[in-house]
């Protein structure tokens, strides 16, 4: 893979919190374009490994750098959304308020708005599918819509890359498809390169195109294709699992822990499911990936 097509670089990269390895022995690229999730048991460093590619936390060994340069450089080219957004921000702001913010940095003191910020906002909200509730306060909205006002403060900035951490969390199914729907947009219409920490990867897999999976303490990256096996999965969460799609196409991964592992399953192969995943998007989900 040339440099102009990646975006995420770990060279030996390690990582400790105090005198504990969190992981080690990260070698591996997430390309440009792509739509990654992070995916491994609690504990395991997901959210460790997003704070060290955003250089919130400094390696133990190796190297890593992002859209070119190393870890930090260039994160005013990066949009991201903690885990925590949605429950911490002030629900006294609007939701217009709250993307600008994305813009003058702070909620703090008196920031003058330029016509051109708004404009930004705008734009960012409208992508989201939320400029009509510009005016509603937080504490009004839905935490789907909460969610989509943090993308669009992350958008606001133009970023080349948006990562955010479990943002599908304590949302309902109907908020968890609009907000995949957002980030499956960003990607097809913008080419932007998406990173998703994830404890469950179903209501991503139609747009997912990698996964990095920290597995034995080493962090890897595989094409979805490779990920969507029933023995990486079931060693990765540590319970049976099995991959499974219904004669629509549509793919599940499933926990059966009451299953003893020798029971034959009606399950596919990883490469039945791939074709399977790409076939049932058809030209949106080509166009996303290449």
């Amino acid at each position: 893979m040339n440099e102009s097509s990646a975006c995420i670089v770990f060279t030996d990269a390690a990582i400790k919190r105090g005198d504990r390895t969190i992981w080690q022995h990260g070698n591996f690229t997430i390309p440009a374009g792509s739509v990654t999730a992070i995916v491994g048991t609690n504990g395991t460093g997901k959210t460790t490994m997003m704070k060290a590619e955003l250089g919130l936390l400094p390696l133990s060994h190796g190297s890593l750098t992002v859209l070119g340069k190393p870890a930090g450089e260039m994160n005013k080219r990066i949009g991201y959304v903690p885990q925590s957004y949605v429950s911490d921000v002030d629900s006294n702001l609007t939701a217009e308020q709250s993307v600008l913010l994305g813009l003058t940095g702070t909620r703090f003191g008196i920031h003058p708005v330029t016509k051109t910020q708004k404009a930004k906002a705008h734009e960012a909200m409208e992508f989201t599918g939320i400029v009509d509730k510009a005016h509603y306060r937080l504490s009004e909205l839905s935490g789907g819509l909460r969610q989509r006002v943090a993308i669009a403060q992350a958008l606001v900035c133009d970023p080349q890359l948006l990562m955010l951490d479990e943002p599908l969390a304590n949302l309902d199914l109907a908020s968890q498809r609009s907000t995949v729907h957002v980030l499956a947009k960003l990607n097809r219409e913008l080419g932007m390169t998406i990173q998703v920490v994830a404890h469950d990867l179903n209501m991503l897999l139609p747009i997912l195109t990698g996964a990095v999976y920290l597995l034995d303490g080493h962090p890897h990256y595989a094409d979805m294709h490779k990920v969507l096996d029933s023995d990486l999965l079931t060693h990765l969460y540590g319970t049976q699992v099995q991959v499974v799609t219904t004669p629509q196409g549509d793919m599940f991964v499933t926990p059966t822990p009451d299953e003893p592992r020798d029971q034959p399953q009606d399950m596919h192969t990883a490469a039945e499911v791939a074709q399977l995943h790409h076939h049932e998007h058809g030209t949106d989900t080509a166009t996303a990936h290449q």
